[in-house]
């Protein structure tokens, strides 16, 4: 199949892209900016902006599937104080993402996956509260409520991404593994209360080929891997980096998990049966094997 890939560019995107093409589809990437990871830099690539470019022109024809790992968080939220978060959230996430999607499906775009966020399902109480998590909601809604005989979309909605693609540096991974060194000076460790739900890009990936392949057409999919305390997700870290610790639980904000990015709250515990598991066909287990692949490219890095 000819494979459209939005946000193809970054970790999950980009190692999706990566699969894809590795099982024989003629994959294409869309982002902003070209890739700077060798493997993407070999695929063919179209320089857009979902939101700012008028993706009705026709540059979405003679695609079969669509791949979505765009969208915009708080990384992306100006902070200079120019728009607030809600415009923000409303023009990039509840407005341009389905409006996107219309423009595939106008191009003829028969089956699309949308890699979203958890929360909305998770913590369904934040939609009212979050300006993030309200946007996401209303554009995995709209998107899903767009499937018919012609067009299958159906999301993919993930808890906290783990994962390794080389040539591309993932700023929050890195600093976990100086963290479990203990390499940031003055920076105390511990952990937090509460824990989550991780997966990584392999069973992302995997996920993504079942959900275009076979997923349930209008059906956001909770999929994930490992339920995890925090406690016990930093002590992988630790235990990977070789140097063992039994963290000491705190309730105070963690330095790695400031409450502007906890959307369902510090100290919650968000424990669940992923979704779509045997169905969309991908695999579990991953998350230490995750961590240790990470910790092995940062120390060759030394």
């Amino acid at each position: 199949m000819k494979v459209l890939v939005v946000g193809g560019t970054g970790l999950i995107g980009g190692h999706a892209a990566l699969y894809l093409a590795d099982k024989g589809h003629d994959v294409t990437l869309m982002a902003r900016s070209a890739p700077s990871v060798p493997a993407l830099a070999r695929l063919p690539f179209i320089p857009t902006h979902y939101v700012e470019d008028d993706v009705a022109d026709g540059r979405l024809a003679g695609f079969d599937w669509l791949v979505f790992a765009a969208g915009v968080d708080i990384r992306q939220l100006p902070q200079d104080g120019s728009v607030t978060e809600e415009a923000f959230y409303t023009r990039y996430n509840s407005e341009g993402i389905p409006r996107f999607f219309a423009a595939a499906k106008a191009a003829g775009i028969q089956r699309a996956a949308y890699i979203g966020t958890f929360y909305p399902q998770v913590a369904p109480e934040k939609i009212e509260t979050s300006p993030y998590v309200r946007s996401r909601a209303l554009a995995d809604e709209a998107i899903r409520a767009m499937s018919d005989d012609s067009f299958a979309v159906c999301s993919l909605n993930a808890p906290f991404v783990l994962g390794h693609l080389p040539g591309l540096e993932v700023e929050h991974l890195y600093y976990n593994y100086l963290y479990a060194k203990g390499l940031m000076e003055g920076v105390p460790m511990f952990a937090p209360e509460g824990g989550t739900n991780h997966i990584t890009t392999p069973s992302l990936s995997e996920a993504v080929l079942g959900a275009l392949v076979q997923g349930e057409p209008g059906r956001a999919y909770l999929v994930g891997d490992e339920n995890l305390t925090w406690k016990a997700y930093f002590e992988l870290w630790c235990d990977a980096v070789g140097n063992p610790q039994d963290l000491v639980v705190r309730s105070e904000e963690h330095p790695l998990l400031p409450d502007m990015i906890m959307f369902a709250g510090r100290g919650a515990t968000v424990s669940y049966q992923p979704e779509g598991v045997q169905e969309l066909g991908y695999g579990t287990g991953r998350v230490a094997a995750a961590i240790a692949e990470l910790v092995a490219h940062y120390e060759a890095r030394q």
